[in-house]
């Protein structure tokens, strides 16, 4: 995923902040794993007596807290924790206009940005393997680009119709454990 989760600006420090601010753990905990809770509310108390000190020691104590909120997020994901990265880092084209969607309540941008991405991405390497296709027999190099292109149209369209049907983000399946309409039990699917 582009840098997101873990910069200062990401979603983890957001619900950390609205954490500090309410006084209320629950806004960060929803990212954080079971297993982290008990972890993440130790230092949640440690940092809201710091925060008392002082204005120094209130932000060390919140950068504290935000990094470890971060770490165990990561953890969480399975994924190494590298440190807090710097706010306004690129996110890519799609998380902004993702997290716009979930805002609005309409994901019409966010699926007509990445059907027209795909569309022309298969478009530009069919066009390719096409190009390539009419190469003389006795040209064995020709033939080989033409399987070159061949191959990584396939396997490209087949990966990419894979990563669509099995995964949900983060490497889970958006089934696992959802409790959307479409999934309840009972619904055959």
């Amino acid at each position: 995923m582009p840098p997101h989760c873990d910069t200062r600006d990401g979603p983890v420090v957001r619900a950390a902040i609205t954490a500090l601010k309410t006084g209320n753990i629950n806004h960060v905990l929803i990212w954080i794993p079971r297993e982290s809770e008990k972890e993440l509310k130790n230092i949640f108390e440690k940092t809201l007596r710091a925060r008392k000190t002082g204005k120094e020691a209130q932000d060390v104590a919140d950068d504290w807290f935000f990094e470890n909120a971060i770490r165990l997020h990561r953890a969480g994901e399975g994924a190494p924790y590298t440190g807090m990265k710097p706010a306004g880092l690129s996110e890519g084209p799609v998380v902004p206009v993702a997290e716009k969607a979930i805002g609005t309540g309409d994901p019409t941008e966010t699926i007509q940005l990445i059907t027209k991405t795909i569309e022309e991405d298969l478009t530009h390497r069919f066009s390719h393997v096409m190009a390539k296709k009419k190469f003389d027999v006795n040209d064995v190099a020709s033939g080989r680009e033409y399987i070159e292109a061949f191959i990584g149209w396939v396997v490209y369209s087949h990966h990419l119709y894979m990563s669509v049907v099995e995964a949900g983000g983060h490497g889970k399946e958006h089934t696992k454990g959802c409790k959307c309409q479409e999934h309840a039990p009972g619904t055959g699917e």
